[in-house]
């Protein structure tokens, strides 16, 4: 008898075109469409002012590793996300990991909305990175011009602070610097 190969579903994600972004969420496969303009321009101002406050120091306390759209594994190959911005304190990761997995829980995540991931965003993934303790999260989205964070509480989100248009935050993990909202989508 011959054994049929049957590939799993990480092996299912690795193999998804490079167009989509494929994650592993409660035991299902996930795959979306690379972010459109509002959505990249978001991620990308908000990792330009983290990443230079408190990954390289510039005008924060620095400490921290700032990366967009790593592979987080919660469970080897099993669980599997893709945030759109997540960092870690560097006293917890010391080094960023050679490979394409990582392992060790953020300090924080940040999603950028869109009208095709909220719902995942907010109903799947908010709960599966409480259940493996992500201290901090963020939504942001361009729609909306808004920006939640909150903070992991007895295992539960608290939200924070809420603010949209033009406003500027100082918000957990990130109170050393004050984010004007307005470069996030102008």
């Amino acid at each position: 008898m011959q054994h049929v190969y049957k590939p799993t579903l990480y092996d299912r994600l690795e193999d998804l075109p490079e167009v989509l972004t494929g994650e592993i969420l409660n035991g299902q496969l996930h795959a979306q469409p690379r972010p459109t303009g509002p959505h990249a321009r978001a991620e990308t101002e908000l990792s330009i002012d983290i990443g230079s406050a408190y990954g390289r120091g510039r005008g924060g306390p620095g400490g921290w590793w700032i990366i967009v759209e790593p592979e987080l594994h919660f469970i080897i190959d099993t669980e599997v996300a893709v945030p759109d911005l997540a960092g870690w304190r560097k006293t917890r990761m010391p080094q960023i990991p050679e490979g394409h997995r990582f392992e060790i829980v953020p300090d924080w995540i940040c999603e950028i909305l869109s009208p095709s991931t909220e719902s995942k965003d907010r109903h799947i993934k908010m709960p599966i990175y409480a259940h493996y303790g992500v201290a901090y999260a963020w939504l942001v989205d361009p729609t909306q011009r808004s920006l939640e964070a909150y903070a992991l509480d007895s295992g539960e989100w608290r939200l924070l602070a809420e603010v949209s248009g033009h406003d500027a935050i100082a918000a957990a993990p990130f109170d050393a610097l004050t984010l004007e909202l307005s470069n996030l989508w102008s």
